[in-house]
């Protein structure tokens, strides 16, 4: 066979071989690929069904072992405060103390210039002065009639009419001195003095003020006994059962932050508020420190007695709906299965509740939107409840 025929023929033969080869290797990059996608476009299913599925955090229901504590706002009050009007008209002469003055029971505070007052007690004076002439020379007569009616020389009813004159005399000096009296208690008023032991807290009068007697208009001064205060506090009713005399409870006001102060409570109002819906608490609060002032505002603790059967949640735990109020839990098999439950006190960061759940069932803590019956979580964790009372 001639070379020039063999060569065409092999160089075919490779020729063929090579589409073959190359055919080949194209069908398998092909298949590769087409599998490649395949598992990739089910690994992205995979993890989007897996993202899908929420992740939560569970806690379980505690029981308050230690009691918890019920916070709400107060003002303080004076233990004792005694706004002090005048008590005669005139003119204020001066005044000894000035506000933040510390003053003892008795202690003077001002003087009122009286000049009417002082010329009533003129005239008194002189109407008794009167008053006792007229008596002592209808006393002496009367004596004298007296002694002539043993010599029949004047008639007994002249001696009764003697006597009877004394007698109105002597009444007519009764009443001069009590006019005196009256009018001498009422320039006793004049000197303003405190009632009891305590602090200037007002003073609204100045030298010269034209001073009208009463208690309608603005007082002079006014003591407050501040080394005791009131606070009050309005306490829901639904608390209200909770809450007794001797009560403790812990203050925080703040002009002194990160201070407590104890107190407990003295007294009750018995009754709730049509309009608020609360119960008047009265606390007392030692002061003689002189730290706490009247008027201010303070944050109150209350000290609520535990209920061992009672259940607590987180806040964050609850959802209200159309349904009303409910808790999502987990099943065993990581399903969510809704409760409805029923809250016994608000305690602000917990939820102390009255019924619906059980102390063994997980809980999510903070639920997404939209969960529903049946619906599948993840769990990541399940929080210590240790852990969460420290939070």
């Amino acid at each position: 066979m001639p070379p020039e025929s063999v060569t065409p023929r092999t160089s075919s033969r490779t020729l063929r071989i090579s589409g073959i080869v190359a055919a080949i290797i194209a069908v398998v990059i092909v298949a590769t690929g087409i599998t490649s996608r395949a598992n990739n476009n089910e690994k992205l299913k995979q993890w989007t069904s897996e993202q899908a599925v929420p992740s939560v955090s569970i806690v379980t229901p505690t029981s308050e072992s230690g009691g918890s504590s019920l916070e709400l706002p107060g003002r303080f009050q004076a233990y004792a405060r005694a706004p002090i009007y005048a008590r005669v008209d005139g003119y204020l002469k001066n005044w000894k103390t000035d506000i933040g003055a510390r003053v003892k029971s008795g202690q003077l505070l001002g003087e009122i210039e009286t000049p009417d007052l002082d010329q009533q007690l003129l005239q008194a004076r002189a109407d008794l002065a009167s008053a006792q002439a007229n008596a002592a020379l209808a006393e002496t007569t009367a004596k004298r009639w007296q002694a002539m009616a043993n010599t029949e020389a004047v008639s007994r009813q002249e001696v009764d009419d003697k006597t009877s004159d004394l007698l109105a005399k002597q009444a007519m000096v009764k009443a001069a001195e009590a006019t005196v009296n009256r009018l001498l208690a009422m320039k006793g008023f004049a000197r303003i003095v405190a009632p009891f032991d305590g602090t200037v807290t007002a003073r609204n009068t100045d030298i010269g003020a034209l001073i009208n007697a009463g208690g309608d208009g603005t007082p002079l001064f006014e003591i407050s006994d501040t080394r005791r205060l009131r606070l009050y506090v309005n306490v829901p009713q639904n608390y209200a059962g909770s809450i007794d005399r001797g009560t403790k409870a812990e203050i925080r006001v703040p002009e002194h932050a990160g201070k407590t102060y104890a107190a407990q409570i003295e007294s009750t109002s018995g009754s709730v508020d049509v309009a608020s819906g609360t119960t008047l608490v009265q606390l007392t609060v030692d002061n003689a420190a002189g730290e706490l002032m009247p008027g201010g505002y303070a944050n109150v603790a209350l000290q609520l007695p535990s209920n061992a059967n009672a259940l607590s949640i987180p806040a964050s735990a609850l959802i209200f709906d159309r349904q009303g109020l409910r808790v999502a839990t987990v099943t065993q098999d990581n399903k969510v299965l809704l409760k409805p439950i029923t809250v016994l006190r608000d305690l602000g960061k917990t939820i102390e509740l009255g019924s619906g759940l059980t102390a063994n069932d997980r809980i999510i803590e903070s639920p997404p939107d939209g969960l529903g019956d049946g619906d599948p979580v993840h769990v990541v964790t399940s929080a210590p409840e240790s852990s969460k009372n420290q939070s």
